[in-house]
């Protein structure tokens, strides 16, 4: 492996960590801010590794993401959403493709 992939996957797995040590930031949080949240990660991290020949379904992807099955993290930690954040996310949500 070479150092700009080694700093990438350290960078990934720091992400990752803030992520988890900051389960107060929902999201539609992030979506609302960045356009991409836990789950595009996880998604990606699924999509990515079909293209170097490895088979992981976006669920295996989410558990390595939230550190935890999905359906934990988010009965644990999901918070409803508020009308002003489903109105921000109604806004600005990517186009379906």
């Amino acid at each position: 492996m070479d150092k700009t992939t080694e700093i990438e996957a350290a960078v990934f797995r720091k992400l990752l960590a803030h992520l988890d040590a900051n389960k107060q930031v929902q999201n539609i949080d992030l979506m609302n801010l960045a356009n991409f949240c836990r789950n595009c990660l996880a998604k990606w991290y699924a999509a990515e590794a079909k293209q170097v020949g490895e088979e992981i379904s976006v669920d295996a992807a989410k558990e390595i993401v939230y550190g935890m099955p999905y359906a934990e993290w988010k009965a644990k930690y999901q918070q409803e959403a508020t009308p002003e954040q489903l109105a921000a996310f109604e806004k600005n949500k990517p186009s379906a493709k």
